[in-house]
């Protein structure tokens, strides 16, 4: 049975159990509501909650744990002599996986049956001709593997099914006993609802700490394989893929600060006085107006800012200020990259900022001008530091947007990794090298590709220091109003 056609039939049990439960309820006082405890709705809810709750749960769950479970016995069937020379397990697991959905293939399509399929002598034809191209170096070991792998999964499938199905029908049973006129249905099911709730939030925090320890996991893996003094102190990056790799991360770095803070420089000066002029200056009809044009900018797909930097910003930098000082002949730079991905943050920034200064109190507005202080003298020395957490936030916001930036580094800037002063040299950032380095038919397990988790949890713990640096200084700054 497939996913959608199991979890389409959860769904319908629940359905008919909140109706069965609401007309349960109502059949046990005659009809008359007034006698029940709670609204009969609410004993429909109970009833679905569950008849869902409980199933979904043991699906996802069970989604989750097959895989790893079936990977792991299958990948104890591969023995040394089994993986060709020059390979790995894992690129023998993928065989694997490819020659059990060919299996599966055959045997759906009716070609043969699996007797049939087991008995046959030219099974690399047959999966060949279901569309699993297989190589010259793949063992008959493998192939029993794959063989195993799919009747695994296949009877991890079926007892999926069978026990999720069973859950939905026995919490439905177990709902529709409970119910009696006396039954509190309105508090058991705001009570599940709530512990769903705190369920919900908690997958936020679950899900930053599996990204944190995956990261760390295979940096360590990465540090096993190459010295970490290199990576954090070299000033060279040059991949070799063949042995002798040269990993240092600190052209990536300058690179990735040079572009972010050109970026800086121009969404937040533009950014901040633009939320000023439409919080405090603007009439209502030219910020009905404004407001969404500024807005547009944050829905535009990285990918077209990529070519406006490529096409029209970077020659027209290069022409008309690049090679008339003699500061470089190509129209892919930091200056390009940072330029447009400013333009970009713009809206980051006015937005976030627009709506601090507008939650700002009017009667601190009214105190500052009784006082006799002008308009510009109270946004600067009233409003501005009452906005001040709201302000710095849409700044780290913008940082963040720009770090974390890919496309238009890679259209706009270049993927030279250097080090240099001059804003019209190429250079690259950490992001465009993940994704560079992840990309390709490099084997994993290998140092160059193996960088990437180094590369994206330094990353990670710059940010997580500008977080850092940001709070102390909101808090040092901050001004408290009662």
């Amino acid at each position: 049975m497939s996913l959608g056609i199991l979890s389409l039939i959860v769904a319908v049990l629940a359905a008919t159990g909140f109706f069965l439960g609401r007309r349960f309820a109502l059949a046990k006082v005659a009809g008359d509501a007034r006698r029940l405890h709670s609204l009969p709705g609410y004993y429909g809810q109970t009833v679905f909650l569950f008849s869902a709750v409980p199933a979904f749960l043991v699906l996802g769950l069970w989604l989750l744990i097959q895989p790893l479970v079936v990977e792991n016995h299958v990948a104890g069937m591969i023995t040394p002599a089994d993986i060709p020379e020059g390979s790995s397990v894992s690129l023998v697991m993928s065989d694997v996986r490819r020659i059990a959905e060919g299996i599966e293939r055959v045997v759906s399509e009716g070609r043969m049956t699996e007797a049939e399929l087991a008995a046959h002598d030219d099974i690399r034809g047959e999966l060949a001709s279901a569309g699993v191209a297989l190589g010259n170096d793949v063992r008959p070991a493998v192939v029993e593997a794959a063989r195993s792998y799919r009747d695994m999964s296949a009877t991890g499938s079926l007892a999926m099914s069978v026990l999720v199905l069973a859950l939905a029908l026995a919490g439905m049973a177990f709902a529709l006993r409970r119910i009696s006129p006396e039954f509190r249905a309105r508090n058991v099911t705001e009570t599940f609802v709530r512990y769903l709730l705190i369920a919900a939030s908690t997958v936020a925090i679950l899900t930053t700490i599996g990204i944190v320890l995956s990261l760390v996991f295979e940096t360590v893996h990465f540090f096993r394989l190459y010295p970490a003094s290199k990576f954090f102190f070299n000033t060279v990056w040059n991949p070799q893929f063949r042995g002798g790799s040269d990993l240092g991360i600190w052209p990536l770095l300058w690179g990735t600060m040079y572009v972010s803070v050109i970026a800086l420089l121009v969404s937040v000066p533009v950014g901040i006085f633009a939320a000023i002029y439409l919080a405090e200056y603007a009439s209502k009809k030219v910020r009905a107006v404004a407001k969404p044009l500024i807005e547009i900018l944050a829905g535009i797909p990285t990918i077209v800012y990529g070519l406006f930097a490529l096409i029209t910003v970077g020659p027209i930098l290069r022409d008309f200020f690049a090679q008339p000082l003699g500061l470089g002949s190509s129209s892919s730079s930091v200056m390009t990259a940072g330029l447009v991905m400013g333009i970009m943050l713009i809206p980051f920034v006015s937005s976030l900022s627009d709506d601090i200064i507008n939650a700002v109190p009017q009667s601190l507005r009214d105190g500052s001008y009784g006082l006799g202080a002008t308009q510009s003298e109270t946004v600067k020395q009233v409003i501005l530091p009452a906005a001040l957490p709201g302000i710095v936030g849409a700044i780290l916001l913008a940082a963040s947007r720009a770090i974390g930036e890919t496309m238009i580094v890679v259209l706009g800037a270049g993927a030279a990794a250097k080090m240099s002063l001059n804003p019209f040299d190429a250079m690259t950032t950490v992001t465009v090298k993940i994704v560079s380095q992840l990309t390709g038919d490099t084997e994993f397990a290998s140092p160059e590709t193996l960088v990437a988790f180094a590369l994206g949890l330094t990353l990670f713990v710059f940010t997580l220091g500008l977080n850092i640096l940001a709070l102390y200084i909101v808090r040092k700054y901050r001004e408290q109003y009662e």
